[in-house]
Order: structure tokens, then C-alpha cells, then sequence
């Protein structure tokens, strides 16, 4: 199925499977052993050009949207989301900038993130603060031209790697969360270094690393925006990025499906191939049937959100929960159809399921979203004047 793809739409798609099948597929099960960051396959979708895809035209981008941001990421993940989380993660921390920007900040940042010469990285996580992003400490105060950053951030996709921070921090203490501002921090300023590289359930191929601010000093023109925006920026900036995270669900899901179907028609037992079984047909069938489910939602919500709706939030997370609970549950399937050889590394099932988990958990827990989605649909009804009972 196209789905209603345009020609350029569906080049993006084969452009992005054509690496994932040639570049990433040979190395995943190697970058995932040694933890190591895709750099080699990062400047090959640099050449791409597919680091643009979001970025408008006026600053070296694409001038696309969601939806054709999704369909490389998508593409991508079906050979590892360790590597496509690090090409995602890029344009989760150019985001903030492309949001609220100011049109310096978006002349000078994004043309280079757009040709995928330096990634960027999105720094708002602490130890204290991940779902209750209220409960963030890192402060940013005022010092004249400068600005002096103190405080951690913790698992930060791209952290070490990227040389583009968009970081929270308070400015404004005794207001909470709108007292949040966002900065621009780059690699190699004053006072800014990162902890040790995280070892990780799965996604290893991509580097979450903490950032530490000490007395870190940075421009005053570094602030996005203004003070106090900070919590709106990174609201709308998980609205663009949330269904970024749902097309690495579909890719998984769609990669385990091949990966499962392909085993159960070569293995035989009791003379027959497995796919013969029944059971092993309803369990294809019905991964099958959720994994084509959640590529439709996702693809109709990133058409919807990028005319920019007042429902965004609420289909943002609508498309992360589903496809990040089905990318588990069809990886899980996956590796009970292949046995005994789906819980060996030999097979790239077994990475699939360790990478599925993660899908439930970043960019907000799946928890956090159904919190979002039933405030949302609270909203709704409040207006609707009609009674239902």
C-alpha cells in the first residue's frame, strides 16, 4: 500500500530502505555488540540529504514535514533503531530552534543540521525530572552578556556526539515551570562536559550520555526565544517529535514481521513448514494486522499534524503509544515464533525485542501519554454541548 504518497514521498521511502538495506543491515548486529555510534552511516544520510527533510528551504532543507520525516525514520528502523534514534534524536534538538528560533539563531543552526554536519541533541531529562518536567534544576542566570548554566541532564540521545544542545533551565526559580527557558549550547563551551557513555538495554548504537553545566557560560543571544517559554517550547517540540517515535515502532514492527515470516516458512517440523500451523498463522495474522494498523494511524495523524491542528498533542501521543506498545508485542511474537534461535543474538530478533522496549518509555512514558490523551479528550467533551446519556 502507498497510501496516498506523493512521488517524492515515495522516493524518500526507497532512498532511506535502500541505506537501511545496504548500509545499515550488514554492520547493526555489530554496532549494537560494540556500542558503537553509526558515524560512517550518519554522513552517508548526510549525503542524503536526509537530515533536511523537516527543515524548510530557506534554511538548506527539504522544506517537508512530518509525514516525510516519519517515512525515512520508518524506513530506517526496520534495519536497527539504535541508528535511525540517532538520526531522529538530531531533529528532536533542532526543533526548539526551528519552533521558537529566533531568525539569527535559524540561519545559523539549522543550514548545518540540515546537511547533517552536526547533529543536535535535545537536553531536558534529569534524575529528578523525566516524566514531571516541572521538576527540573538546572538554572540559567543572568550575567550580563552571558548567561552562567549549572546543573545535569541525564540520558541524553546524542549526548557526546552532537555539538548542538537545545537545554532547559530555569531562569525565573519561584515561577516553576514557567520559569523555563531554552538555550543553545554547544560543544565546547565553557563549563560544559558530558558523563560516561550509558550501557544500555538495547539502541546501543546510539550514545546517551549526561550533560553536566558548571558554571557553564554562554551568549545572551543563545536564549530561544524568551524567558519564561521554555514549557511551551517543549510541549509543541514533542508534538513535532512524538510521531518521529512512532515511525521507529512501525519499522521495528514491520522488520520483525519480515524477519518472523520469512523463519516460519523455511523451518519444518514434523515434516511441514511451521507457517502451516495454524497457531503460528494466527500469531503472523495478528501481528500482521497491528502492524499495518499502526502505520495507518501513524501516516493520517503526520498528514493531519502538519497542517498544524489544535488536537496535536493528543494525536502525538496517540501515535507513540500505539505503535510503541505493538512494536513490543510483535517483536515478543517474533522471537517465540523462532524458538530457541529467536532468543540467540545469531538472529536479529533477539536485538529487536532488547530495542522494542525503549519505544514505551523515551519522549514521555506511554503512561504519561494516555495521561495526555484522556486530558485531551476532557477538553473536548467540555465543549461539546450534547448529552450523550
Amino acid at each position: 500500500m502507498n497510501y496516498f504518497l506523493t512521488e517524492e514521498q515515495q522516493m524518500i521511502q526507497e532512498l532511506a530502505a535502500q541505506i537501511a538495506r545496504e548500509k545499515i543491515k550488514p554492520v547493526r548486529a555489530q554496532l549494537d555488540e560494540q556500542e558503537e555510534f553509526p558515524w560512517e552511516i550518519m554522513q552517508v544520510l548526510a549525503q542524503a540529504d536526509l537530515f533536511g527533510l523537516y527543515i524548510p528551504e530557506e534554511y538548506g532543507g527539504m522544506g517537508g514535514g512530518i509525514l516525510e520525516n516519519c517515512l525515512a525514520i520508518e524506513q530506517l528502523a526496520q534495519a536497527c533503531i539504535g541508528v535511525a534514534t540517532s538520526f531522529a534524536a538530531s531533529g528532536l534538538g533542532a526543533y526548539p530552534i526551528l519552533l521558537y528560533g529566533s531568525e539569527e539563531q535559524k540561519q545559523r543552526y539549522l543550514p548545518e543540521v540540515a546537511a547533517g554536519k552536526r547533529l543536535a541533541a535535545f537536553g531536558l531529562t534529569e534524575s529528578s525530572a523525566g516524566s514531571d518536567v516541572s521538576g527540573i534544576k538546572t538554572t540559567a542566570v543572568r550575567d550580563g552578556d552571558h548567561y552562567l548554566l549549572n546543573g545535569n541532564k541525564q540520558w541524553i540521545t546524542n549526548g557526546g556526539e552532537a555539538e548542538i544542545y537545545s537545554v532547559l533551565a530555569l531562569t525565573d526559580r519561584s515561577k516553576g515551570p514557567r520559569g523555563a527557558s531554552f538555550f543553545i549550547v554547544e560543544k565546547g563551551d565553557p563549563g560544559f562536559s558530558f558523563g560516561r557513555k550509558e550501557k544500555k538495554l538495547g539502541i546501543r548504537a546510539s550514545a546517551t550520555r549526561e550533560l553536566i553545566f558548571q558554571d557553564c557560560r554562554i551568549p545572551k543571544d543563545r536564549l530561544i526565544g524568551r524567558e519564561g517559554i521554555g514549557f511551551i517550547n517543549a510541549m509543541k517540540t514533542f508534538d513535532k517529535s512524538r510521531p518521529g517515535i512512532a515511525a521507529l515502532g512501525v519499522g521495528l514492527s514491520q522488520g520483525a514481521l519480515d524477519l518472523a515470516v520469512e523463519y516460519a516458512r523455511q523451518r519444518e517440523q514434523f515434516g511441514k513448514p511451521i507457517i502451516t500451523f495454524q497457531a503460528i498463522q494466527h500469531k503472523l495474522a495478528n501481528m500482521a494486522i497491528k502492524t499495518e494498523a499502526s502505520r495507518a494511524l501513524l501516516y493520517a495523524a503526520a498528514r493531519h499534524m502538519d497542517t498544524e491542528p489544535p488536537d496535536a498533542s493528543k494525536l502525538a501521543a496517540m501515535v507513540k503509544v500505539f505503535s510503541g506498545d505493538v512494536a513490543m508485542e510483535v517483536a515478543t511474537d517474533a522471537v517465540q515464533i523462532l524458538g530457541g534461535y529467536g532468543y540467540m543474538q545469531d538472529y536479529p530478533v533477539e536485538k529487536m525485542m532488547r530495542d522494542a522496549k525503549i519505544l514505551q518509555i523515551y519522549e514521555g512514558t506511554n503512561e504519561i501519554q494516555r495521561n495526555i490523551i484522556g486530558q485531551e479528550l476532557n477538553k473536548e467533551y467540555s465543549r461539546i454541548k450534547e448529552t450523550f446519556f
